[in-house]
């Protein structure tokens, strides 16, 4: 089978990468489940198209994170964690339209440890299973931001900056607490 083949299967994967956390994080940022690119790599936003890195660095007034190394001290740094809604899924490639059979990730680690102040969502796959699966678990209402995919054309990184400016706002009003 040819690989160009394979990508168009359905495969059940389980979610490949830790969730991203220390005590001292206050915002809780979950995508839907790792594209291919993550995969292979084994961090968050992989894939050099995505935008997520480019405007959560504007968000912060930073320098954009090339290695997974400066991505970490980033998130630590901003008082960012990082996961996925989903824990495991049946998915084709990196298609969230194609997703079926999700089983959501557990996220309590997180709260108990962090002092998350609230919970956003990279889009709209993300949110849907965060709402059906993970909300009522923990009874916190999420946040649904733009999705930095690619594949959400209609927002250049002007706009998804300005709409997840929120996030540095979140973060900042927790330490003045």
């Amino acid at each position: 089978m040819s690989s160009s083949t394979k990508k168009t299967l359905p495969e059940r994967i389980i979610h490949p990468i830790d969730p991203f956390f220390d005590a001292d994080s206050r915002i809780l940022i979950l995508g839907s489940f790792p594209s291919v690119k993550s995969r292979e790599v084994r961090f968050f936003y992989g894939h050099p198209q995505n935008r997520f890195w480019k405007v959560i660095a504007a968000v912060f007034g930073g320098e954009t994170p090339d290695t997974i190394a400066e991505k970490k001290a980033f998130l630590k740094q901003n008082h960012i964690a990082m996961w996925d809604s989903i824990h495991s899924c049946t998915i084709i490639g990196s298609s969230d339209s194609s997703i079926r059979d999700a089983v959501p990730n557990d996220i309590r680690v997180i709260l108990k440890t962090g002092k998350i102040r609230r919970i956003f969502c990279n889009g709209t796959t993300s949110f849907k299973m965060y709402k059906k699966y993970i909300f009522p678990q923990t009874g916190i209402e999420a946040v649904k931001l733009p999705s930095t995919s690619p594949a959400n054309a209609a927002w250049n990184v002007d706009r998804l900056t300005e709409a997840w400016r929120i996030c540095a706002d979140t973060v900042r009003s927790s330490e003045m607490e």
